[in-house]
């Protein structure tokens, strides 16, 4: 009853929607993401007593991964890298005349999939934070192949241009300071790829500017057409009963998923959309698995009830063994530990009152992303009616600026420019560039925790595989991935034959 009293209070509720507030302007711009909106203000919650700091800074992140799909949806520009897998359907939704609709979708599941998460939470956090803590090198590499293996799940209609695409991510994902010997590969000597080149700007060049100038040179004459189309049907944002039935599996199989996902070290919002539309798309049948792609209802559903729904086994790393699941709980496990509380198993014993208000702040804020998504929807969804040379003015400044303010470097500003020239090609060479984005995610991943395990190894390098159960499973998995599109192919083109 005291923990609910301070779930409550005035104060309590003063500072969850002023982060809100702040969590909705942060994940609808471009590179702000939820990682900076925590860590700027953070500082800014010292002098608040402990519900309302973490209040605020849990609505934050929170809201800030859902609002990520706004501009995802309406200018096929990801305001935060969970939301990157939401472009996949949600803009051509919008194209389709149906940004409402896919907003309301963003807003419902996106709060719905954080519930859920939160729930496996109250239940779960001892088993999750056990198995996560069974991930060595091995175990990490066997899940970065998993994802990349889902290369040819987003190649569209040419699994060759797919996979050129994604090995340029995965050369990308190279340049930089070697992970085990330190020794410079591809840097020529410019200090500002020493750390590597950074995904946010990258993702902001070839989503956000890609898009604008691909649009700039076709004239927007496709973008103009639909906008009539958009006058007409914006007004719907609540899905009807058959739309929710062809959602309801691709959202279970999500809401399964990411919080499972998101109890592993580092494998964040981001990793969890695509493994869990992958996967929604992989037990999807006849013409609604043709959709993926193309303005899917649940591919929709399960990418963005994927970005919150790792919300809550990130939580359980974090609170169980005083590990961050993401970037966000990392932050977090110092703001608990500046109110003088120690993350960890004992945490549990010592101070269960703030495992429980933080639960309860959890259930809170997804629930104020539902509230804050469904009524700002139709505002949100009007944007596409603005002149669309607006529209491109306005993508191009908030990428420049979320492109410079992620480290305060010109150099990620020039990132962000090199990005958007070669997604316009991309584009006009209709090559997909869900995977080199897909590369270049999981590139280092793969790589440092290849060469680690082989390290581990000794005389025999590959022992190491055999050995762990996960890694196996994982690993066949993936290749079952690997192997049964193109199996399909054959006998598809043989019965053609025949």
């Amino acid at each position: 009853m005291e923990i609910i009293a301070q779930l409550f209070a005035p104060g309590t509720l003063l500072f969850m929607l002023i982060g809100g507030v702040v969590g909705l302007f942060i994940g609808a711009l471009p590179g702000l993401s939820a990682t900076m909106g925590v860590a700027i203000l953070t500082p800014l919650t010292f002098w608040l007593p402990p519900e309302q700091g973490l209040a605020m800074l849990i609505s934050i992140y929170c809201v800030a991964i859902f609002a990520g799909g706004i501009p995802a949806i309406l200018v096929n520009t990801p305001g935060t890298p969970a939301s990157m897998v939401t472009t996949f359907e949600g803009y051509p939704l919008t194209k389709q005349g149906k940004a409402g609709i896919a907003l309301g979708i963003n807003a419902i599941y996106s709060g719905l999939g954080g519930i859920i998460s939160v729930i496996f939470l109250m239940l779960l956090a001892q088993p999750l934070s056990s198995f996560a803590l069974r991930f060595g090198a091995v175990e990490y590499f066997a899940l970065a192949f998993f994802g990349l293996s889902m290369i040819i799940s987003v190649s569209g209609k040419s699994i060759s241009k797919g996979l050129i695409s994604g090995f340029i991510g995965l050369f990308i994902a190279t340049i930089g300071l070697d992970p085990i010997t330190s020794t410079p590969r591809f840097t020529y000597e410019l200090s500002g790829l020493y750390e590597g080149v950074s995904f946010i700007p990258i993702m902001i060049g070839l989503f956000g500017l890609g898009e604008v100038f691909y649009q700039f040179l076709t004239k927007g004459d496709k973008f103009a057409a639909n906008k009539k189309n958009t006058k007409k049907k914006v007004g719907r944002i609540l899905p009807n009963k058959e739309e929710r039935k062809e959602m309801r599996k691709p959202f279970a199989i999500s809401a399964i998923l990411s919080p499972i996902i998101g109890a592993i070290p580092g494998a964040g919002g981001d990793i969890a959309s695509i493994i869990t539309w992958e996967q929604s798309k992989r037990f999807t049948k006849g013409k609604k698995k043709e959709e993926y792609g193309k303005g899917s209802l649940g591919g929709l559903a399960a990418t963005t009830s994927a970005n919150n729904g790792v919300i809550g086994g990130a939580f359980t790393t974090m609170l169980t063994l005083g590990l961050p699941g993401d970037s966000v709980t990392a932050i977090l496990i110092g703001a608990l530990m500046m109110y003088g509380m120690q993350p960890g198993p004992n945490l549990f014993v010592e101070s269960p009152d703030i495992v429980f208000l933080i639960i309860g702040l959890l259930l809170l804020a997804n629930i104020l992303v539902i509230v804050v998504g469904l009524l700002g929807a139709n505002l949100f969804s009007r944007i596409i009616l603005i002149k669309q040379e607006y529209i491109w003015i306005s993508v191009i400044l908030f990428s420049i600026i979320g492109a410079f303010a992620l480290n305060n470097s010109y150099f990620d500003v020039w990132i962000v420019l090199v990005s958007g020239i070669v997604g316009l090609i991309f584009r006009k060479l209709d090559y997909p560039l869900g995977p080199l984005i897909l590369g270049l995610l999981l590139g280092p991943m793969a790589e440092s925790n290849l060469r680690r395990a082989l390290v581990m190894g000794g005389d025999q390098p590959l022992a190491v595989f055999y050995t762990s159960p996960i890694a196996m499973i994982l690993i066949g998995i993936s290749v079952l991935s690997l192997g049964i599109p193109i199996i399909r192919s054959f006998f598809s083109k043989r019965k053609q034959n025949a």
